[in-house]
């Protein structure tokens, strides 16, 4: 029999407490019965935000637009044979580096698994509740386009963009960007430093950034606010997209 009436219910229900109305019907008038009743509301509430929390990882895993959504920091095929450290790995894993506004360098060759390491970090950054998003480079350059051709819609974008927690920039500088795209990146990068962490994977060792992003000031303002506390991670020279053709499955090493 539930420990609430009817009326009740429907209150919680109008409320949107459904997590909370969930945990007092689920309550075991047996097994609850003898505790005082500030224990009890204490196991109510409990349950209840256990409940909320995984409701709003779920919500943010999905919204969040993973490449690899079963990705997985504490199952990275390979680690030893791709030269990864598992205690950066593990640290990644913390999100320590959201807290403390350092981005992340995924660098290495094509199916090297750069985009499977960021899927996963994205998701543990989900899983630490921060508002997470991955895009690649060729879809936030339609994008900006397409603001471009809308009033208000540059600035629009950039305020979007700036306000996620974690931001994956995907096949970063596959395409050398041009004028107006760096020009953006630059905006982006100012409003971005200090309040936020961006992920890049990219093939190209930060010696050729400069060059790719058209040399000059740009240049060298874009990348005084990525390097300078980035943590850096090659991702090896095994291709993770060969292995997992050999072995007949989707690998979760692609990137």
């Amino acid at each position: 029999m539930s420990i609430i009436d009817i009326e009740t219910t429907r209150k919680l229900r109008e409320m949107g407490a459904g997590d909370l109305l969930s945990a007092l019907e689920a309550q075991d008038d047996v097994l609850a019965g003898g505790l005082a009743f500030g224990e009890r509301i204490r196991l109510i509430v409990d349950d209840a935000y256990i409940a909320f929390t995984d409701t709003k990882v779920t919500g943010l895993i999905r919204r969040a637009g993973l490449r690899y959504p079963n990705a997985d920091l504490r199952s990275v095929d390979l680690v030893d044979q791709r030269g990864l450290d598992r205690s950066v790995l593990a640290e990644l894993a913390t999100c320590g580096f959201v807290a403390a506004h350092r981005n992340v360098v995924l660098q290495g060759f094509t199916g090297s698994g750069k985009s499977y390491l960021a899927s996963a970090i994205a998701k543990a950054a989900c899983a630490h509740r921060y508002r997470a998003h991955v895009i690649r480079m060729p879809d936030l350059a339609e994008a900006w386009r397409v603001a471009g051709d809308r009033p208000g819609g540059t600035s629009k974008f950039i305020k979007k963009y700036a306000a996620f927690t974690v931001l994956v920039l995907d096949e970063w500088l596959l395409d050398p960007p041009d004028e107006p795209m760096r020009a953006m990146l630059l905006e982006l990068m100012k409003h971005r430093h200090d309040t936020g962490s961006t992920i890049f994977a990219t093939q190209y060792a930060k010696k050729d950034w400069h060059a790719r992003l058209g040399g000059g000031v740009h240049a060298d303002a874009i990348l005084d606010r990525i390097v300078h506390t980035a943590v850096w991670i090659n991702t090896g020279q095994v291709n993770m997209r060969e292995k997992a053709a050999q072995d007949g499955h989707a690998s979760q090493g692609m990137g």
